[in-house]
């Protein structure tokens, strides 16, 4: 190891070759919407302004967008899937949930599950547009000589 490496080094590039490799980011919302809508059914009842179908209802739909967006993450083959039902528990929040977690968590849910959908996993990486000018620089020059 030399003086310029860092002890963490190793783990970045493996994580971004996970993060590649699956819809982390609507995964990641999904998630985030499922666990805010959890936490406002936590509020206080002067907080709260709707609690539900019998309140049942008000707790499934966000541990289900919740395991929806962890499924994603980590089975990403049945995206299609998770992504559809992520959607409809995150707009059914809105009846069932304090009005999706005041609009928040329905908004991530909602965003995540699109995301998810829209996910292409055999699609080249993007390149920045830094990276794609200095490519055209590059080959500009090679054909001016």
């Amino acid at each position: 190891m030399s003086g310029t490496d860092t002890p963490h080094e190793g783990w970045r590039p493996a994580f971004r070759d996970w993060r590649a490799r699956r819809p982390f980011w609507g995964g990641l919302l999904l998630t985030l919407g499922g666990g805010w809508i959890l936490l406002t059914e936590k509020a206080s009842l002067k907080v709260v302004i709707h609690i539900g179908m019998q309140g049942l209802a008000g707790y499934l739909l966000p541990v289900v967008m919740l395991i929806c967006g962890l499924l994603a993450l980590f089975n990403p083959s049945q995206r299609l899937f998770y992504s559809v039902v992520g959607v409809l528990c995150s707009l059914g929040s809105w009846v069932t949930s304090n009005l999706g977690g005041f609009f928040i968590g329905l908004a991530l849910g909602a965003v995540g599950s699109c995301m998810i959908f829209g996910w292409l996993p055999d699609q080249e990486p993007r390149v920045s547009r830094r990276r794609r000018k200095k490519q055209e620089h590059a080959t500009k020059a090679v054909q001016a000589h």
